[in-house]
């Protein structure tokens, strides 16, 4: 369905999440203003479409107001403190619905883990099977990502006639990517590898978000307004699964061997391997909006690829290496770690012979 001339306010929107939406918003015949800070290019096939960008500072709330007054959509893509929501309270009355996004990081289970405890000895959630919207979330202790968006969450839900929908994803993919968890399969195959060693038995569950899926929701939200807090996820699929959609998007013949128990020396520890399922239901949004993913996590993964193969061989041809492309995935996930295969062949080598193993083949 089109938007009708609908006008849409992205707040961060040259980012993974900003650029898929404004995309999404367009084609379906939205008018889009997207606001940056200049520090992303964006994607620049964007220019063919009905979507202008301009420079704004977050901090300057009067400048974000003004730019954000009379839009049937504002989507805020970066909000993730208290302070943003009391910016975005100042909209009640001048915009048409506000779409926020957290993150599925604000839940904890009965014991009150979560993930920013995850790392923590006996201290991951156990959430006891898929997560929806009725879980507890963060309410106290030190000032985390999770915690801080938990708090962003209350103070938008207290706004008085804000109609507000927040949506929280899982382990967020897409082109323009700072947390290219994908980058772990797709460099292997770069370097040739034949063997991949999953730890968990390979059955670990973390639900991918493609950012096609938050914008399909997105502007589901935006076309019926409200209150309410929704979670977005792809299909549920385990890191195996994962890897054999990487693989086969790249026509890479690969053994995957799946051990038990936990990584050793980090050799298996993908960036979904989990001892316990982190999965998000979507059932609420299906059942209020019909919400459904765009394509399933083996689909929409090839975009991703073929965006991450076309930055990196860019980098190669000016003598630029992943690593200062990407510095987000050095610096915060440690990704140098993800690619010590002489640790890698020394496990595989230790290993006795076993049936069983499992074969990825290109399709």
């Amino acid at each position: 369905m089109a938007g009708g001339g609908k006008a849409a306010f992205i707040i961060g929107g040259t980012g993974q999440i900003g650029t898929a939406a404004a995309r999404h918003l367009a084609e379906h015949g939205w008018s889009v203003m997207v606001g940056h800070r200049g520090a992303h290019e964006g994607d620049s096939s964007l220019n063919e479409l009905d979507v202008t960008t301009v420079r704004v500072d977050r901090d300057d709330t009067a400048a974000l107001l003004t730019l954000a007054d009379g839009h049937d959509l504002v989507l805020d893509t970066v909000a993730f403190e208290p302070k943003h929501a009391e910016q975005l309270a100042g909209l009640a009355g001048l915009v048409g619905s506000v779409v926020v996004i957290s993150t599925g990081g604000v839940y904890v289970d009965s014991e009150g883990r979560s993930l920013d405890t995850a790392n923590t000895e006996g201290a991951f959630p156990d959430y006891g099977g898929p997560i929806d919207e009725s879980q507890p979330t963060m309410a106290d202790g030190a000032p985390t990502y999770g915690l801080l968006k938990a708090q962003l969450e209350r103070t938008l839900l207290d706004a008085a006639e804000l109609p507000v929908s927040i949506l929280r994803p899982g382990a967020v993919h897409g082109p323009f990517s700072e947390a290219l968890r994908e980058w772990y399969f797709v460099k292997r195959v770069r370097d040739h590898r034949e063997r991949t060693v999953l730890a968990h038995h390979g059955a670990s569950r973390f639900s991918p978000t493609s950012t096609s899926a938050i914008a399909e929701l997105t502007r589901l939200c935006a076309e019926s307004p409200g209150r309410r807090v929704l979670n977005v996820a792809d299909d549920d699929v385990t890191v195996t699964d994962i890897a054999e959609a990487v693989f086969d998007a790249m026509g890479h013949r690969v053994e995957l061997v799946p051990v038990p128990g936990a990584p050793a020396h980090g050799v298996g520890s993908t960036p979904w391997s989990t001892p316990k399922p982190i999965v998000l239901s979507t059932q609420r949004a299906k059942d209020e909006l019909g919400f459904e993913p765009p394509a399933p996590y083996r689909e929409s993964v090839r975009t991703d690829i073929e965006w991450i193969v076309d930055v990196v061989n860019g980098g190669k041809r000016r003598g630029v290496s992943w690593r200062t492309l990407f510095p987000h995935l050095v610096n915060r996930y440690r990704a140098d770690a993800w690619f010590d295969y002489a640790a890698e062949d020394a496990f595989l080598s230790a290993l006795p012979a076993a049936p069983g193993r499992t074969y990825a083949t290109p399709r």
